[in-house]
C-alpha cells in the first residue's frame, strides 16, 4: 500500500492493502494525506507526522509514542486507548477528537485546540497545555496531575473526579466547570476563574487560590484545609458544609456567602467582607476575623 502527500507523491510504501497494524515506526510522513485512513494498532512511535491530514483517521490502540504530530488535522478522529506519552501536539487541529482512556503523559499540547473533545479517563499526568482550549471537553476521571495548564480556557469542561494534583492552573478559565469530587490538592490556582463553577466535594487541601474568581461557585463539603485564598472573590459561592480548617482567607471576600455549618478552626478572616454572609453552625474556634466585616452577617 503507497503513502502519498497531499500532492500526491509517493511518500512510502507499505506490505498489505491496510494500515492497521502497521509499522511506520520512525517514518518520515510529513506532509502525508491520511484522511480517514485505518491505522488501528499501528506502530507510529517517534514517526514525523508533521502536517500530516489524519482528518477522520481511525487510530484505535496506535502507539504514536514521541511522535511529532505539530500542525497535524486530527479532526474527527479516533484516538481511544492509543498511546501519545512525549508526542508533540503543539498547534494541532482536534476538534471532535475521541481520546477516550488515551495515554498523553508528557505530551506537549500548547495551544492546541481541544475544545468539546472527549477526554474521559485519559492520562495526561504532566502534560503541556499551556494556553490551550479544552471549552466543553470531557476530562471526567482523567488524570491531570502535575499537568501544566496555564492559561488554558476550561469553560464548561467536564472534570467529574478529575486528580489534578499538584497541576499549575493560574489564570485558567473554569467558569462553569464541573469539579465534582474532583482532586485539587496543592494545586496552583492563582487568579483563575471559576465563577459559577461545581466543586461540591473536591479536594482543595494545601491549593493555592490566591485572588481566585469563585462569584457563584458550589464549593459544598468541599475539602479547602490549609488552602490560601487571600484576596479571593468569593461572593454568593456555597461553602455549606465545607472544611476550611487553618485556610488563609485574608482579605477575601465573602459577601452573601453561606458558610452554613462550615469548619473554620483556625482559618485566617483577617479584614475579609462577610456581609450578609451565613454562618449559622459555623465552627469558628480560634479563627481570626480582626478587621473583618460582619455586617449583616448570621452568626446564629
Amino acid at each position: 500500500m503507497e503513502i502519498r502527500d497531499i500532492y500526491g507523491v509517493v511518500l512510502l510504501e507499505v506490505p498489505g492493502d491496510t494500515l492497521n497494524g502497521a509499522n511506520l515506526r520512525c517514518a518520515n510522513l510529513s506532509s502525508a494525506d491520511l484522511e480517514n485512513a485505518k491505522l488501528t494498532g499501528a506502530d507510529i512511535q517517534g514517526a514525523n507526522l508533521w502536517n500530516v491530514k489524519l482528518e477522520g483517521a481511525d487510530l484505535r490502540g496506535a502507539n504514536l509514542f514521541g511522535a511529532n504530530l505539530t500542525g497535524v488535522n486530527l479532526n474527527g478522529a479516533d484516538l481511544r486507548g492509543a498511546n501519545l506519552f512525549g508526542a508533540n501536539l503543539v498547534n494541532t487541529y482536534m476538534v471532535g477528537v475521541n481520546l477516550e482512556g488515551a495515554n498523553l503523559g508528557r505530551a506537549k499540547l500548547w495551544n492546541a485546540n481541544v475544545s468539546g473533545v472527549n477526554l474521559r479517563g485519559a492520562n495526561l499526568t504532566g502534560a503541556n497545555l499551556t494556553g490551550a482550549s479544552l471549552t466543553d471537553a470531557n476530562l471526567r476521571e482523567a488524570n491531570l496531575s502535575s499537568a501544566d495548564l496555564e492559561y488554558a480556557n476550561l469553560t464548561g469542561a467536564n472534570l467529574e473526579g478529575a486528580d489534578l494534583e499538584g497541576a499549575n492552573l493560574g489564570d485558567v478559565h473554569l467558569n462553569g466547570a464541573d469539579l465534582r469530587g474532583a482532586n485539587l490538592e496543592g494545586a496552583f490556582l492563582w487568579g483563575v476563574n471559576m465563577e459559577g463553577a461545581n466543586l461540591e466535594g473536591a479536594n482543595l487541601e494545601r491549593a493555592n487560590l490566591e485572588g481566585a474568581k469563585l462569584r457563584y461557585a458550589n464549593l459544598r463539603e468541599a475539602n479547602l484545609e490549609y488552602a490560601s485564598l487571600e484576596g479571593a472573590n468569593l461572593t454568593g459561592a456555597n461553602l455549606t458544609g465545607a472544611n476550611l480548617e487553618y485556610a488563609s482567607l485574608e482579605g477575601a471576600n465573602l459577601t452573601g456567602a453561606s458558610l452554613t455549618d462550615a469548619n473554620l478552626e483556625g482559618a485566617n478572616l483577617t479584614g475579609a467582607d462577610l456581609e450578609y454572609a451565613n454562618l449559622t453552625g459555623a465552627d469558628l474556634e480560634y479563627a481570626n476575623l480582626t478587621g473583618a466585616n460582619l455586617e449583616g452577617a448570621d452568626l446564629s
